[in-house]
């Protein structure tokens, strides 16, 4: 696999794209697979879906179905205070003391930085400064007037973070790789694919962060008999953690989901992409979170009449639903690698049960 494209992974880690506003983020996406696929559309929910058909003459009847969610956690305009002072409210799940000290940009007739603002430490009692903060602590400061916000800014308008794209070391750090490294991984996969056995169907879905929304309605219009989620996973492997509670560790290869909170994955499935991983000699980790977190892959194995046979892979990401999610460039490369050579070769594995 080539070098990590840094301006590409940029590009689509800054596009906004909060939760049922994922125009700009779709846009970004369909500029950067214009000409590849045999057909591409954007369905009434708001998924972007391309497809490449499949070489076999039962190649419509085993449809295959890869997930990418694009949106990403964000905020939405709940009031705008007489002091100019910007209420909000979450799209997406959020731990309140990440807020603290961090840039934020309102996306209305035009987009606006500010400012998540909360009580100086200065100014809190010494109970205050021993509890946790609550969301309700926070607001946006755009640093002008009421009158002038309302210019621009209406109830309603979609908020995302602030943060660029780094290389540190050999990981990469930003914002919103939950679950923008996924995307980026779809996209070079499916422009990287050869001849592919089944017709196959790239999804960038919407509102993952809301209820895993697009991904259902998706599923339902493509009834896949296969089926892989692409999203991050925890890397837990930091000062403080257990080994036993790490996940997934950074730079071990790709993530090969076998459960979250939400699907246990086809043992079929699983064992397939273990055997690809092998072949190809892409390191590879599995993945089971049993404690909490879910993907669409519970909304990709349900969804369909028949039931997908589904799997997962996975990006193990460190600090995930902070600004600061990490990802190691080349457990990026070992997925996209395992991705090509799994869609490529779907027809060569013994699926009986």
């Amino acid at each position: 696999m080539a070098e990590i494209n840094f301006d590409l992974l940029s590009k689509i880690t800054q596009a906004p794209g909060a939760p049922g506003f994922e125009s700009r983020i779709r846009q970004v996406i369909q500029a950067s697979l214009e000409g590849y696929g045999d057909e591409s559309y954007v369905d009434n929910i708001g998924n972007l879906i391309l497809l490449k058909r499949g070489f076999r003459e039962d190649a419509s009847e085993k449809p295959v179905m890869v997930d990418a969610h694009m949106d990403e956690i964000g905020f939405m305009v709940s009031y705008i205070e007489d002091s100019g002072f910007v209420r909000f409210g979450t799209l997406g799940g959020f731990d309140p003391k990440t807020l603290t000290a961090q840039r934020v940009i309102i996306h209305g007739q035009k987009d606006m930085i500010g400012i998540l603002g909360t009580k100086a430490i200065h100014m809190m009692s010494p109970e205050e400064r021993k509890k946790a903060p609550k969301l309700e602590d926070y607001f946006i400061d755009l640093g002008l007037p009421k009158s002038e916000i309302e210019k621009y800014i209406s109830i309603g308008n979609p908020i995302t973070r602030e943060r660029d794209l780094l290389e540190l070391g050999d990981c990469l750090t930003t914002k919103s790789l939950d679950n923008r490294i996924s995307v980026y991984i779809l996209v070079e996969a499916f422009k990287a694919l050869g001849e592919v056995p089944y017709d196959t169907y790239a999804v960038f879905s919407v509102q993952e962060e809301v209820g895993l929304r697009g991904a259902d309605v998706a599923t339902h219009r493509i009834d896949p008999e296969f089926a892989i989620c692409l999203d991050t996973t925890i890397a837990n492997d930091t000062l403080g953690a257990q080994k036993h509670d790490y996940v997934t560790e950074l730079g071990k290869g790709a993530g090969i989901k076998v459960a979250d909170g939400y699907v246990i994955s086809s043992s079929r499935m699983v064992d397939f992409l273990k055997s690809v991983a092998d072949r190809n000699e892409i390191a590879w980790q599995a993945e089971a979170l049993l404690k909490g977190g879910g993907t669409n892959a519970g909304m990709m194995q349900r969804k369909g009449k028949r039931s997908a046979i589904i799997g997962g892979i996975s990006i193990p990401t460190r600090y995930l639903h902070q600004v600061t999610e990490s990802v190691h460039k080349e457990d990026v490369k070992a997925c996209i690698d395992l991705l090509v050579a799994s869609l490529e070769t779907l027809d060569k594995h013994h699926w009986e049960r």
